[in-house]
């Protein structure tokens, strides 16, 4: 149903209940839910059991008012076929036909912007996924959080808010002092397992690669910052530090390119340290009375803010721990006036969400308390010919996100990259999730990615042979939608712009890829059990090429959110 369908459904309760509350001072808070069970109805409506006691009412005496009520208001004649009461006193709603084939109309004429909404307009929100060390390729857990954190960014875009994806690189501290090292070691003629190789070095072929172009002197570029070119000097250090980095942070953009994830910013952890802004947060802090020094130490009060412990800031070497940038980092997202904050990251990093928070909520900044937003994801297993793979030769030590969408595409880098988003937020988060390439190459029903897009191509094959125009479509008779198959597909299709809402709301992308799976076994069963091109009666083909059109441009929509390609033909 309709979300204007629902508020006139909400404004007849309260017309049908104002009767009953007059001179009480109550004000209902009117609530409609779909029956568990399809044959109880269309809408449930538990109003009368919450009201019954402090209007010192029996509940199905009240429903029976409001009931009548409901019936009696000329004003939903066109919208409410039936009503009845079940049990104690729940109010169950049959819409009428009608009301359900309008939705057709609705998407036919609002096209790409039917679901979008204006609700979170002059609201600003950043996302912050992928993240990852500019010390290797991505991995398949990075290509999880892209996939995530580019789904839900569109979810946002799609309810009106402002959305900035921000890609923060960690690019200070040992590991890239240990990326450093390797390069500078596989420039001297060393590999893994030779004497000379160092212990925590990276063993990975792309190490190789980064000291072959720093010897011939070479020039690399990131998508943002300044280019940096090789001395080619082994001992210069500080010359291999940049250009490892800026090597991989091109290589990571590549990734991105082919996996179809843009970033509107880019934010480096060094420039936290650079502009002083690390430093400003631990002494707003300490002017705060949150912190204290033992063992040479500075502590952040942390326990004060539900934390099992006081966590260290500064060790008594004199370095910060991991969690102090964080939160430096975050009063920025804060100042640049995002009042919502999210992060996509592995569920690795669940113990430093505590302390991030608590240092926030110390500052005294004003900050909320559940700030910033979370989605932990969890670990992401890759199977192939039967069996799992642990490491690829391009990364060393794990599989690469660009060797998933190889293998998912057989080589080709569109299927491939179709199959990995789909895949990759087509559970929970918070499940963990098993990557099976064999399946992403099937081309039957076991796929659901292949399974969404036949859909798609199977409507598309049967309106080419429409030889109308389609957009004659939009003024057509739809009383003859009756069928039961029909009333699935109709009932699905109004069901999109709430589904959207609600997945924003709950930060869970995987409900799109959900509904675009049930969308589409509505479609291959109405397909399947209708005749959509029927000769002899005309009024029932047109209707059926309406609902067919609708539901394809609603597939197209939801695949066009995850950044899934929506193909005409298979």
């Amino acid at each position: 149903m309709l979300a204007s369908q629902k508020q006139e459904i909400v404004a007849l309760f309260q017309a049908a209940l104002a009767p009953v509350l007059d001179g009480t001072g109550i004000t209902p808070s009117v609530v409609l839910e779909r029956p568990r069970d399809p044959s109880h109805g269309d809408i449930a409506c538990n109003i009368a059991m919450q009201l019954a006691k402090q209007l010192k009412m029996n509940p199905r005496e009240l429903a029976q008012k409001i009931v009548t009520g409901l019936l009696d208001n000329p004003a939903g004649k066109a919208l409410i076929d039936s009503a009845d009461i079940a049990g104690p006193g729940f109010i169950n709603l049959r819409v009428a036909a009608a009301a359900k084939q309008s939705v057709v109309k609705t998407i036919l004429a609002e096209g790409q912007a039917y679901g979008r909404s204006d609700a979170g307009a002059g609201k600003k929100v950043i996302l912050e996924f992928v993240s990852a060390n500019p010390t290797g390729p991505l991995h398949v857990g990075h290509g999880r959080q892209a996939a995530l954190g580019d789904a839900l960014a569109a979810l946002f875009d799609s309810q009106g808010y402002a959305v900035t994806r921000e890609f923060y690189y960690n690019d200070a501290g040992v590991q890239i002092a240990t990326l450093a090292n390797s390069v500078q070691a596989r420039a001297r003629g060393f590999k893994p397992d030779d004497a000379e190789w160092p212990e925590s070095a990276y063993n990975g072929d792309y190490i190789a690669d980064i000291a072959a172009d720093y010897l011939a002197g070479k020039t690399v570029s990131a998508s943002d910052g300044l280019p940096a070119t090789a001395s080619g000097n082994v001992d210069d250090l500080d010359s291999i530090r940049p250009f490892a980095v800026t090597y991989l942070r091109n290589e990571q953009d590549i990734d991105l390119q082919a996996f179809g994830v843009k970033f509107d910013n880019y934010y480096l952890e060094s420039s936290l340290y650079a502009d002083g802004k690390v430093e400003k947060a631990v002494d707003a802090l300490i002017k705060a009375g949150k912190t204290y020094e033992l063992d040479g130490a500075l502590w952040l009060r942390t326990t004060d803010y539900g934390d099992d412990k006081d966590r260290v800031m500064r060790k008594s070497e004199g370095g910060f721990t991991y969690f102090v940038p964080d939160v430096a980092y975050h009063i920025v997202k804060w100042q640049r006036g995002f009042t919502q904050a999210i992060n996509i990251q592995g569920s690795d990093h669940h113990g430093t969400i505590a302390r991030v928070r608590a240092g926030l909520q110390a500052v005294g900044l004003e900050i909320p308390q559940g700030y910033p937003d979370y989605v932990l994801h969890k670990m992401v297993t890759v199977m192939k010919d039967g069996e799992e793979v642990k490491i690829s030769k391009r990364a060393g030590s794990y599989v690469t996100v660009r060797d998933l969408i190889e293998w998912s595409g057989n080589g080709d880098i569109d299927k491939g990259r179709d199959a990995v988003r789909f895949f990759l937020i087509s559970r929970k988060a918070d499940t963990e999730f098993v990557f099976d390439v064999d399946v992403a190459l099937k081309t039957t029903d076991e796929n659901p990615v292949h399974y969404v897009h036949y859909a798609h191509a199977r409507i598309c094959r049967v309106l080419d042979k429409f030889s109308d125009d389609l957009s004659s479509l939009s003024s057509v008779d739809l009383a003859p939608l009756t069928a039961p198959t029909e009333m699935a597909l109709l009932a699905n299709l109004a069901a999109y712009p709430d589904m959207l809402a609600r997945a924003r709301s709950e930060l869970g992308p995987h409900q799109v890829a959900f509904y675009l799976r049930e969308l589409a076994a509505d479609l291959h069963s109405f397909y399947n059990t209708e005749r959509v091109l029927v000769e002899d009666n005309e009024p029932l083909k047109l209707a059926r090429m309406a609902l067919i059109a609708a539901t394809r441009q609603v597939l197209r929509n939801g695949l066009a959110l995850i950044g899934v390609s929506a193909p005409e033909k298979m």
